[in-house]
């Protein structure tokens, strides 16, 4: 709260410095802020703001009274050294007779001193000048202080310096400033970065996760915008892309509380994350990285954002064995050609000049001394006097290591985009402009939003090859490098170049990995995952209350598959096709029908055909014995009839056998039900001949015999075989029988049946059999006992008797029976109840005429006594 008032406060003040006089002629400065600076005169001037020092000692106050000012302590070199490329930048454009030729640039840069409200006062200090008074010209008109503002370094800093400047469309390109927030053009229509934003660099790390495979993870965030704004980007892509899951998130107090971070590292510890995400300061990773070294956390794969990549603060002995392999996020690396010696010219003068203190302060901290008298306010470096011609290149300073210009990369891109933009508008043709009328504008006419419309369409490539643009948002070409904590045998480190990622109007985004160059501190990458991934044949499912990283495999089942890794759901095979024991894929399912080739369909086939073959000779044997009286006892024409219908009877059976076409489905019950009407008519008529025969023998009882002549006996048969042969035309053409693939009885295979198409049909024409099987049994069960040393009934009584137990039985069976099984079970009740009529009918006389033909005559069918001959 007291930096958001303070933050008000200033720009209230800031607005009195602009706040335009009716009566009077000039504008007074109110207020003035002493800042840590440094400075260059030019024709037109640039800002910047860097981090200079690491904190302040007042870090609240927001100015000063006369005579009063904020204490800076703790040197960054390199934020100097940052200071200082944008010196070069400007110096670089000066020398360059392409660009802004006749013009001289020229700088202010303050030191925020790492705090926000020195930055602050720094950027408007920057936005208002530093005079104590200027004229007031009619309409406000004049050179701006600053055209733009390169910088500040911290997302925070940012944001509070482009929500007051960009009130005035200030242009503020920053280099360091990656809040993805920062994007918003209505909330900072003038703000512009050289950086990528914190979006691309999540989008960036949620490649590396995809391409590991690394599916749970843990992030850790800095308590500021910066980490919360990285958290919101981070969960919502990861959400979007379905990359993975997050673990924990926890928020690292600024205050480095170690009763906090026990707690932080106890969770990462006991997480069964291995890949923790950091997107937090380097100042924050020393206390954290210190309690996992109390803890003795390892086995862990960090994952560094661009604030901490290069730190190597942390690239210490004691902390390698748990940083080792660590991946990072790092900005672009860029060369600078005489950067270098540029930084060797840099010297202090010999007039205490205060606009270059700063200068003053660098000597003193590279080489120890300090410059007689101090400057007031800042604190004293101590130690022996500076002469200012020590040599610099004898001191070992990271200050003079350009090997891993990052930062400062984008400080230079940053310079040379306000650079260009504004030799566009110098450019610009009369009558040709963008403005209103096609006007141009000129420095002296200047208004800050018409240098952002120039900075919005720049477009160059630095002499590093980079491409320079910024889109709607003020965001340039974002590209990364991919950068590796090497732990080296002899205990030191390196920070090696592994990859990079990049986004391109062509290609899109992009990531470019070198996994042959990658050190892994476990030998290879880890496995960082809720559940292990589910094979093919299995199904993810959710476990409740847990995010949908974590989830258990369920086996697909029968008749479905998974062919992928963690399938979400399992697919249904096609209709003909089965699911494989792995339910990985789909086969074709078996076919099943009573075949020729199975043992079943060979053994009900040799059966059928040898009923047959039987028929056949006991046919030639009555053919042969037909003037014998057994053979022509009760009408012979009907024993050959019989014969007949049996020998089809027997052949009708294999009509079963095979696989099912529409016109065996058709033929099968047609054939079979007619076969046996004819049979079973022809026993019926013999079974009446009979009893008409012996009723006939009785006094009175000859009319009865007009009535079953051969011509009544033919009709008869004949009559009640034709009413088979009705219900069968009946049948096959209101609801015909028709071939089936079934696939209820079994999920593997396909059942090819016939299906009776009407069960009605079906079932009357087993009805129309079994009347006259019936009758015919109750007929000859009347008979039976009548006069006679060979009387028939008898035989047709237990040969009925045979064919309505076997039927009798077939029809639970076949309801029961699936598939195959029902047909085999028809076939075996056709060929057992035709055994049973052949046998019984045909069998005692068969076993008369060729095993006992003494019984064979006429005498011993009529009952008479034979005596022998002597």
């Amino acid at each position: 709260m007291g930096s958001l008032f303070n933050t008000y406060l200033l720009l209230g003040v800031f607005l009195v410095c602009f706040m335009p006089c009716s009566r009077a002629s000039f504008c007074k400065l109110r207020r003035k802020f002493y800042l840590n600076e440094v400075h260059k005169p030019g024709d037109v001037l640039l800002g910047g703001l860097f981090e200079v020092h690491f904190t302040s000692v007042f870090p609240e106050l927001t100015f000063s009274s006369e005579g009063e000012e904020p204490r800076c302590k703790g040197f960054d070199i390199l934020g100097f050294r940052q200071a200082m490329t944008m010196a070069f930048a400007v110096d670089e454009i000066n020398k360059n007779s392409n660009l802004l030729p006749n013009l001289t640039l020229g700088y202010t840069m303050y030191d925020n001193c790492g705090a926000l409200v020195i930055g602050l006062s720094g950027a408007l200090s920057l936005a208002s000048g530093q005079e104590e008074q200027f004229p007031l010209q009619e309409k406000c008109l004049g050179t701006l202080p600053v055209l733009g503002i390169v910088g500040d370094s911290f997302s925070t800093f940012t944001i509070a310096t482009s929500n007051v400047l960009g009130l005035f469309r200030m242009p503020i390109v920053s280099y360091f400033a990656t809040c993805s927030c920062l994007s918003d053009r209505q909330r900072f229509p003038s703000f512009f970065r050289t950086i990528p934003s914190d979006a691309f660099q999540v989008r960036a790390m949620i490649q590396i996760l995809k391409h590991f495979d690394w599916t749970w993870v843990g992030l850790l965030i800095s308590d500021d915008d910066y980490g919360f704004h990285a958290a919101q980007s981070f969960q919502s892509d990861l959400t979007q892309s379905g990359a993975g899951c997050l673990a924990y998130l926890q928020v690292l107090p600024w205050d480095g509380d170690p009763n906090e971070l026990r707690k932080i590292v106890h969770l990462i510890k006991t997480s069964t994350a291995r890949v923790v995400m950091a997107f937090v300061h380097e100042s924050q990773m020393i206390p954290l990285m210190e309690e996992v070294v109390q803890q003795n956390v390892t086995g862990l794969q960090w994952i560094a954002s661009e604030a901490w990549t290069a730190a190597a603060v942390l690239q210490t002995p004691r902390l390698m064995p748990y940083l080792g392999g660590t991946l990072g996020i790092a900005i672009r690396r860029g060369e600078m050609p005489g950067l270098r010696e540029f930084l060797l010219q840099i010297r202090p003068d010999h007039s205490n000049n205060y606009e270059n203190n700063m200068v003053r302060q660098y000597w003193e901290f590279i080489f120890q001394c300090r410059f007689p008298p101090p400057p007031a306010g800042w604190v004293e470096a101590g130690g022996a006097l500076c002469t200012g011609e020590e040599d610099i290149e004898n001191v070992e300073t990271e200050f003079l290591d350009l090997s891993n210009l990052r930062p400062e990369y984008n400080i230079y891109k940053a310079v040379y985009a306000l650079a260009y933009a504004l030799d566009d508008m110098l450019q610009c043709t009369p009558g040709r402009g963008p403005f209103s009328g096609n006007s141009c504008t000129t420095l002296q006419t200047m208004e800050p939003w018409q240098l952002v419309h120039y900075l919005q369409t720049v477009n160059f490539t630095t002499s590093f090859g980079d491409q320079v643009s910024f889109d709607e948002n003020g965001d340039a070409l974002p590209i990364y490098d991919i950068m590796n904590w090497l732990w080296l045998p002899d205990g030191r480190t390196k920070v090696q170049n592994v990859g990079e990622v990049k986004r391109s109007a062509s290609k899109g985004e992009e990531l470019t990995l070198f996994e042959d160059k990658i050190f892994w501190s476990f030998g290879e990458p880890p496995r960082s995952v809720c559940s292990e991934s589910c094979p093919p044949g299995t199904r993810m499912a959710r476990k409740k209350g847990e995010p949908e990283c974590c989830f258990d495999c369920i086996p697909c089942s029968e008749g479905k598959i998974s062919n992928k890794t963690n399938s979400v759901e399992c697919t249904s095979c096609p209709e003909d096709f089965a699911s494989s024991p792995q339910r990985d894929h789909c086969v074709p399912k078996k076919i099943e029908f009573l075949s020729y080739h199975e043992p079943l369909g060979i053994c009900l086939t040799s059966t059928s055909l040898l009923g047959t073959l039987i028929c056949a000779v006991v046919l030639g044997i009555f053919i042969h014995h037909r003037s014998t009286p057994v053979v022509r006892a009760n009408n012979s024409e009907l024993s050959f009839l019989i014969l007949m219908s049996l020998k089809l009877c027997f052949l009708c059976s294999l009509l079963f056998i095979g696989r099912p076409r529409l016109w065996t489905c058709q033929l099968r019950h047609a054939a079979f039900g007619i076969s046996f009407v004819l049979c079973v008519s022809c026993i019926l008529v013999k079974t009446m001949v009979v009893l008409a025969v012996f009723k006939a023998s009785k006094p009175g009882g000859g009319a009865s015999l007009k009535w079953f002549g051969a011509v009544q006996q033919r009709g008869t048969v004949l009559l009640l075989t034709c009413i088979q042969a009705a219900i069968c035309v009946v049948w096959i053409v209101s609801a015909s029988p028709l071939p089936h693939k079934n696939t209820q009885y079994h999920s593997d295979k396909i059942v090819y049946e016939c299906v009776v198409g009407s069960t009605v049909g079906f079932a009357v024409l087993l009805g129309y059999i079994g009347l006259l099987a019936i009758l015919s049994f109750l007929l000859a069960f009347l008979a039976r006992n009548l006069p006679d040393n060979f009387n028939e009934a008898k035989l047709i009584t237990f040969s009925m008797l045979i064919f309505c137990a076997v039927w009798v039985a077939f029809v639970p069976a076949y309801v029961n029976s699936p598939g195959k099984y029902a047909d085999a079970v028809e076939v075996f009740a056709i060929l057992a109840s035709s055994f049973g009529l052949l046998v019984a009918l045909f069998g005692p006389k068969c076993y008369i005429i060729l095993l006992r033909p003494e019984r064979n005559t006429k005498k011993a069918i009529m009952g008479r006594c034979l005596t022998p001959e002597k």
